[in-house]
């Protein structure tokens, strides 16, 4: 009951029936016929059949006995009295059926052994409830195709968002329908070939210079080897070396966002054990704990080189990094380090290009500040996303997730 679809169309059903309803009591309280003008309708119409009856004694009309069934004393009472007043004594029964109260007979004796039977009309309650309940089921059917067709454009929009790709790129909508469904499918279309553009002359940009920078890298390597100060030397090489690592990495960004990769079902507590164990080997302080088997989807390269970047990030950033990982609905591997942390003030920055908090990712330890950019960017496309924030015991929390499969 909370999207607006459901919403318009209680809106119109309530509205409509509630009309209905109103209009339809008002007419029955102004053309009704009071109860007692109904009850000596009722006894004039009797008395004249009674009279015609005796007149013809022997007609086929007359029952032998009067109507089986139940007394109902309230209306022989009604009707014995309204006889009274009219000075038109009648020898009435009403009586009813056991299982149903609404189907009334009144029994008039004619003669010692004959009667007339009438039926009386049942209450006309069940009919207004059938009434009010066919208007409803009718009204509530027309409101949900009117607030389907109303809120058409809305659900073009939920449906476009929710068929956004990793890269960020819409997918092409049909321009057919009613003119705002066209008007906003030509919109979104618009939009998404707008959006397309720019990302890919983003990248073209980045990669050329990424690329560009090497040449120029190089020939400055060349000429910092013939610095005869030794300490000048080693302080052009390492600014060098930073440059290349920013160059590589910008291009690496770039590789990730734009190829298509192909994905395969990984047990993904056997990778990261795996990727755990190559970084110990490395003299990494890692460790991993609490492994539960899980499957996902994704391609092995480009998520171990996502799961390195953030062990890593824990045993450098953090001093040490702590490993576990569980699977449920969702593959959830969780790295814990014993780092400083990041001030909760630029904590969600930290997936930025080229970011750098003082107190946490100090300048002294090599690195060209994507690594969480880059890793982000791969899990996102495999259908996961990264979370990070502050232990409350000190350090940082990395909670990668990402959509488990059968095996």
């Amino acid at each position: 009951m909370k999207t607006l679809r459901a919403k318009i169309a209680l809106l119109l059903v309530g509205s409509i029936v509630s009309v209905v309803v109103l209009i339809t009591l008002t007419l029955m309280y102004v053309f009704s016929t009071p109860r007692d003008d109904e009850i000596e309708l009722l006894v004039r119409q009797l008395v004249t059949m009674e009279r015609l009856a005796k007149q013809n004694p022997e007609a086929e009309v007359l029952s032998p006995h009067p109507h089986p069934g139940e007394l109902d004393k309230e209306h022989t009472e009604l009707l014995r009295g309204g006889a009274a007043r009219l000075g038109a004594p009648l020898d009435v029964t009403v009586t009813h059926k056991t299982d149903d109260i609404r189907f009334r007979t009144a029994s008039v004796r004619v003669g010692p052994s004959s009667w007339i039977l009438v039926d009386i009309d049942p209450s006309s309650e069940p009919e207004l409830l059938l009434w009010f309940a066919l208007i409803t089921i009718g009204v509530g059917s027309i409101s949900v195709f009117a607030a389907n067709r109303m809120s058409r454009p809305l659900a073009l929009l939920e449906s476009a968002a929710e068929s956004v790709s990793p890269d960020g790129i819409l997918p092409v909508l049909d321009e057919r329908g009613p003119a705002e469904v066209r008007a906003t499918a030509a919109a979104i279309n618009s939009l998404s070939a707008r959006l397309k553009r720019a990302i890919e002359s983003r990248m073209r940009l980045v990669a050329a210079a990424g690329h560009d920078f090497r040449t120029p890298l190089t020939r400055m390597r060349l000429r910092a080897e013939f610095v005869t100060d030794d300490e000048d030397r080693a302080l052009w090489l390492k600014d060098i070396d930073e440059l290349e690592r920013i160059s590589d990495s910008a291009i690496q960004l770039v590789r990730e966002e734009s190829t298509k990769t192909s994905s395969e079902i990984i047990r993904i507590d056997d990778l990261v054990r795996s990727v755990v164990g190559e970084l110990r080997e490395q003299n990494f302080e890692i460790e991993m704990i609490d492994t539960g088997e899980a499957y996902v989807k994704a391609n092995r390269l480009a998520l171990s080189r996502a799961l390195r970047n953030l062990l890593i990030n824990a045993a450098t950033h953090g001093v040490r990094g702590v490993v576990t990982v569980s699977g449920d609905a969702m593959a959830r591997i969780t790295i814990s380090d014993q780092g400083p942390g990041i001030a909760a003030d630029i904590l969600d920055q930290v997936f930025e290009p080229f970011f750098r908090a003082d107190r946490a990712r100090g300048q002294k330890i090599p690195g060209a500040g994507l690594g969480l950019t880059i890793s982000r960017e791969i899990i996102r496309r495999d259908g996961g996303d990264i979370r990070i924030s502050n232990r409350p015991g000190g350090g940082l929390v990395q909670v990668v997730e990402l959509p488990t499969v059968l095996p």
